[in-house]
């Protein structure tokens, strides 16, 4: 049985990062094969994973030697650093799916790259990115920026088991 993950902000090929987040790299290719390897080490080849956006810096070509050597069926939802290319050219670079916006899964999950506005009275979790190393608080939203979770796509059932949990404190 398949089951579905989500991850954000790689940065695949983005030296910066490595210091704008003390990420524990000597070097881009390091953290690129790191990452690889760690999202391979949870995502099977039937599974399903929702990328929430800023996944890669390189061109299309390396790209998509990237996506190729990831497992899952993998969706895109644009990040801000993803804009400036199209949905095809992620497409082309071997993603199942691509949006532009948000979307809402399982009617009660909002993906998204950037955190949403959300009051106390939605009934919503955000699962969103972009903001990396950072943390919002309360129960509506949820970061699942790589630097959370050991650079490792995170499942909906870690996801939904956690909400449960904090709800119960």
């Amino acid at each position: 049985m398949s089951r579905v993950f989500v991850i954000s902000d790689h940065h695949f090929g983005h030296q910066k990062i490595i210091d704008f987040e003390s990420r524990p790299f000597g070097s881009v290719e390091e953290m690129d094969e790191h990452m690889i390897e760690q999202w391979n080490s949870v995502v099977a080849k039937e599974d399903k994973v929702f990328h929430l956006g800023d996944f890669s810096f390189y061109n299309k070509e390396k790209t998509k030697a990237i996506v190729e050597r990831l497992n899952g069926t993998k969706f895109l939802i644009l990040g801000n650093h993803d804009r400036g290319r199209s949905k095809s050219w992620w497409l082309d670079a071997g993603f199942h799916e691509v949006s532009e916006y948000p979307i809402l899964y399982q009617s009660f999950f909002i993906l998204s790259h950037e955190p949403i506005y959300m009051n106390k009275h939605m009934p919503y979790v955000n699962i969103h990115g972009h903001i990396h190393s950072q943390k919002y608080e309360g129960q509506h939203y949820f970061n699942v920026s790589v630097e959370h979770w050991d650079y490792k796509p995170v499942s909906y059932e870690e996801i939904k088991s956690s909400l449960v949990a904090s709800e119960e404190q």
